[in-house]
């Protein structure tokens, strides 16, 4: 398991931690033993439930409980999930998020479900590398994002999710169609300025979205007016594949500008002040938040940052807050680990003989 590291150190190394491991023997025979808890190695299950998929399942629960109850597992697990101790931390909300977090998790100690992660591709036209990210989330602690590009847009997709917002969903969307100007570093300063530049921003968007609306309502309207699929006009698909490819140059030919000075404006809250203070360029995004238990979901505007190669930040519009992001280096890949070939053959031949 990887965590991330504590927060809000975003630039520092992952964490490894082994969960389970598997002994093949020569007889055909297979054990599992659960690494949870500090009482050592114990009996534990492997099972494949599709592909790409499998769970494991610890026998000897008892293992992963301490002598003094669930209040020593807590501190525990607070030091080693946070680094810090629970009087570290004053604020109350923060308190209680991390409460919530521990009581989740602690349900799920004696079966974890494992799904394969696939990275998205990568193209020269891509604005950075696509990949995994560190990311600071307020009172939440790091969390991990999968960047990756789609055409004009960008899209930040949480790997590790929290209360609010759980794994899977899109936690920010960059439209690289609409970059933005920062004002100078002192006008930055005041959020009332950047807020009108999203603002308008957001409104050019919007109407630019119901226009496309509306030619694509005329255009199938056309389509069945004629009972037959209408005859492209010219530069129909094609013009629509060199909007894509100019607009694709365009963001290749901006995305290593001269850098400019960049400082948080005055009330935006970040967990983390040792933010770069240049950026290369912004552009327009929105930022996924809701409610305890993913209620009430909505995007809101925000700005995305791009730093440098390996580290960008997005600005809460609404919230006021700041997320930065770093890059993750490691290969994830332990040096005992197995090939992911081997691993698969190791799951088959350990479902073989539960069969």
């Amino acid at each position: 398991m990887y965590l991330p590291p504590h927060d809000p150190h975003v630039d520092d190394p992952m964490r490894f931690k082994p969960l389970f491991r598997i002994h093949l023997m020569e007889r055909k025979c297979a054990t599992v033993e659960c690494m949870y808890g500090h009482k050592g190695p114990h009996n534990g299950h492997i099972q494949i439930v599709k592909k790409d998929e499998f769970s494991t399942k610890c026998n000897q629960t008892d293992h992963h409980r301490m002598s003094g109850g669930r209040q020593e597992e807590f501190r525990t697990w607070l030091r080693e999930e946070w680094g810090r101790t629970l009087e570290d931390i004053f604020h109350e909300h923060m308190q209680e998020l991390i409460l919530m977090k521990f009581i989740y998790t602690s349900q799920y100690d004696n079966c974890l479900t494992y799904r394969r992660i696939y990275l998205p591709p990568s193209s020269p036209d891509d604005l950075i590398k696509p990949g995994l990210f560190k990311g600071t989330y307020g009172s939440h602690g790091l969390e991990i994002v999968m960047l990756s590009f789609h055409g004009k847009k960008a899209k930040g997709t949480k790997i590790t999710g929290d209360p609010n917002i759980p794994a899977g969903q899109q936690t920010v969307e960059i439209d690289l169609a609409h970059p933005l100007q920062l004002p100078d570093i002192e006008n930055l300063r005041d959020f009332s300025e950047l807020s009108r530049i999203v603002l308008e921003v957001q409104e050019q968007v919007r109407r630019e979205e119901q226009e496309q609306e509306h030619r694509q309502e005329e255009e199938d309207c056309s389509q069945q007016a004629a009972s037959q699929p209408a005859a492209k006009p010219p530069g129909g698909e094609g013009a629509e594949g060199e909007e894509t490819a100019a607009g694709a140059e365009g963001t290749t030919q901006d995305k290593a500008p001269a850098s400019q000075p960049f400082v948080l404006p005055m009330g935006v809250i970040s967990r983390n002040e040792d933010y770069p203070r240049t950026c290369r360029i912004c552009f327009y995004g929105t930022g996924l938040i809701a409610g305890h238990g993913f209620t009430s979901p909505e995007r809101t505007p925000g700005v995305f940052v791009l730093f440098d190669d390996d580290r960008f930040g997005f600005i809460w519009l609404e919230l006021k807050s700041f997320s930065l992001y770093s890059r993750i280096k490691v290969s994830f890949q332990n040096a005992e680990a197995p090939s992911r070939e081997a691993f698969d053959e190791m799951l088959k031949n350990i479902q073989s003989l539960a069969t």
